[in-house]
C-alpha cells in the first residue's frame, strides 16, 4: 500500500455535486497494491498521524497532524501502482481490483478517524477534480508491504 502525502494549507475534492474540503493538514493520495492487507493500512495510518512534518515555532519539522489538530483529505489513487516499463501506456495490473481496494481504502480511512483525526474523502473510483495549496512544499511517499513500512 502506498500513500503519497502532501502538507497543505487547504485542499478540496469535487466530483459532480460532491464536494469536500479541508484546511491545514494533509492531502493523502492512497494506492492499494494487489497484495495489500488491513495490517498495511493500520501501519500506515499509525505512521501518518505521528509523522512530524509540520514546523514548530522554531521552524523545525517537529509537529504531527495530531499536534496541530489538522485535517486530512484522503483520495483513492490506483495510478500510484502504474508500471511504465513497457510501451507508452501505463499498466495498472499491480493495483488491487476495485471492489477489494475500496474496502481497504475505507478501512484505512477508518483507522485515521479512530485516531481522532478529521478525515474527508474523495469518491472512490470516480473522476475527481482535486485542488490544493501545498505548504512548503512537503511531499513524502509512505509505503507498507507485509505489514511493515518499506
Amino acid at each position: 500500500m502506498r500513500v503519497l502525502v502532501q502538507r497543505v494549507k487547504e485542499a478540496s475534492v469535487k466530483s459532480g455535486d460532491y464536494y469536500r474540503s479541508v484546511q491545514r493538514g494533509l492531502l493523502l493520495l492512497v494506492g492499494v497494491h494487489e497484495l495489500s492487507t488491513e495490517r498495511d493500512a493500520e501501519v500506515l495510518a499509525d505512521k501518518l498521524v505521528k509523522s512530524r512534518i509540520f514546523e514548530d515555532d522554531a521552524g523545525k519539522m517537529n509537529l504531527s497532524v495530531q499536534d496541530i489538530e489538522g485535517e486530512i483529505l484522503s483520495i483513492s489513487q490506483f495510478t500510484l501502482y502504474a508500471d511504465v516499463k513497457k510501451g507508452n501506456r501505463p499498466s495498472f495490473t499491480k493495483a488491487m481490483e476495485p471492489g477489494k481496494a475500496e474496502h481497504l481504502y475505507q478501512y484505512f480511512n477508518g483507522q485515521l478517524k479512530n485516531k481522532g483525526i478529521a478525515v474527508e474523502q474523495g469518491c472512490f473510483g470516480e473522476m475527481m477534480d482535486i485542488a490544493l495549496i501545498n505548504e512548503g512544499p512537503v511531499t513524502i511517499m509512505y509505503e507498507s508491504k507485509d505489514g511493515k513500512l518499506i
